[in-house]
């Protein structure tokens, strides 16, 4: 076992109160409310189309916030870094295309066999292994063509819902264009209010019944173990996890001139993924936008304050997901679908960028029309066959290339 050890002695909490100062809870709340706003809506997005019910979905959100904040909490505290944990968007985003023909069962059975995965690469020490499976642009590639409907649905939001979808936008991009008025105010949060705002003046908010306000309550899902799923989804997951969403916290991690620790961050995604999984929540991860976010300013040796005050409302949110769930699902379709994809711009860009931009782009470029034609093919679904045939167009027809992508070890992740 190659765990990395943690910083001794531990922070009391006079030394922590000591660290925190009004940068960091700044910095914590924009990173909170990032997670609590287009993730969120993305998560709703993708569930309303499986046939989640309003329990399955809080019991998704509630796994997602509570446990993964409470592992931020453990390792902010541990490593004295920040170290903000959530969960992968684009695995929930390959999750939402499976629905379509695996049960949630089968799919909650995928999540466990993913997170077992995890924790023996994490214990071994093969995780820098494990990120070169598969060349980056082909990965980003499979990444682009599952979030590309997130796109559309911003522009269908703009057709069917213009008098919010237009203001969020106009919104976003005014604080995207004028730097100093985006770096007090967020686009995406931004976008957020303005659209609460239009909802308000609108009338458009019709909750189901009267909104619920105790804590949230689990749904356990009896796994079902099937090989279509496993096949379909344990790997897709692994690699979206390790690859596409740890490589890039810790490349964010590590240009901040922090030292993640890479194999206990597996590890812990691994057994937390085990633990949320049996309520429906998709695989743990190590967040890159948050940890960019509380990393951005202040002091480094201070800064993972700012992720233990992203741990505390997170937990706080978590335990009350049924209320924000319904605030959620009773506001306007457009908001959503505008939230979700003003969400995703900025990462379906990197995707698109990454994937076309070098190496193994005719192989990217299969994956990315096989990923979009989401054409199943013997039960298994399109991402997975993306990356089949995207790899083995790339073996035959940009050999040295692809052996090169799959030589170089990406030490410092996408």
């Amino acid at each position: 076992m190659s765990l990395e050890s943690f910083h001794r002695p531990l922070p009391t909490l006079h030394e922590i109160l000591r660290d925190f100062g009004l940068i960091y809870g700044i910095n914590g709340l924009i990173g909170f409310i990032f997670a609590a706003s287009g993730p969120v809506a993305i998560i709703l997005t993708v569930g309303s189309r499986g046939g989640l019910d309003h329990a399955q979905l809080s019991s998704w959100i509630f796994g997602a916030f509570f446990f993964n904040s409470i592992l931020s909490l453990v390792f902010c505290i541990t490593y004295r870094k920040p170290l903000v944990f959530f969960w992968t968007i684009p695995g929930a985003v390959l999750v939402g295309a499976a629905f379509a023909h695996l049960s949630f069962a089968e799919v909650v059975a995928a999540y466990i066999a993913t997170g077992i995965l995890m924790l023996l690469l994490g214990f071994s020490g093969w995780v820098r292994r494990a990120m070169n499976v598969v060349p980056m642009p082909i990965v980003m590639a499979m990444v682009a063509g599952v979030f590309l409907q997130f796109g559309l649905d911003l522009v269908f939001a703009l057709r069917d819902g213009f008098v919010i979808a237009a203001p969020m936008c106009a919104v976003f991009l005014l604080l995207s264009a004028v730097v100093p008025l985006g770096k007090l105010l967020p686009p995406l949060i931004g976008a957020l209010i303005t659209g609460v705002v239009g909802i308000f003046l609108t009338g458009g908010f019709e909750p189901a019944g009267d909104l619920p306000v105790g804590l949230a309550l689990p749904v356990f899902v009896r796994p079902e173990f099937s090989v279509a799923a496993m096949v379909e989804l344990v790997v897709p997951l692994m690699i979206t996890v390790i690859v596409v969403q740890n490589g890039q916290g810790i490349a964010i991690l590590k240009a901040a001139r922090h030292d993640p620790p890479i194999n206990a961050i597996t590890v812990a995604c691994g057994g937390v993924s085990l633990l949320t999984s049996v309520i429906g929540t998709v695989s743990t991860c190590l967040t890159g936008p948050v940890n960019a976010l509380i990393s951005a300013s202040g002091e480094r040796h201070r800064q993972y304050t700012a992720g233990i005050f992203v741990a505390v409302l997170g937990i706080l949110f978590g335990l009350f997901a049924p209320l924000f769930t319904n605030l959620m699902l009773a506001s306007p379709p457009a908001f959503i679908a505008t939230l979700a994809g003003l969400a995703m711009l900025r990462v379906l860009q990197s995707s698109m960028t990454t994937a076309f931009g070098g190496v193994c782009s005719l192989g990217a470029l299969i994956t990315f029309l096989v990923t979009l034609a989401d054409v199943p093919i013997f039960g298994l679904g399109a991402p997975f066959w993306g990356l089949v045939f995207g790899c083995a167009t790339s073996w035959l027809l940009e050999r040295e290339a692809y052996l090169g992508a799959l030589s170089g070890v990406r030490d410092d992740g996408p």
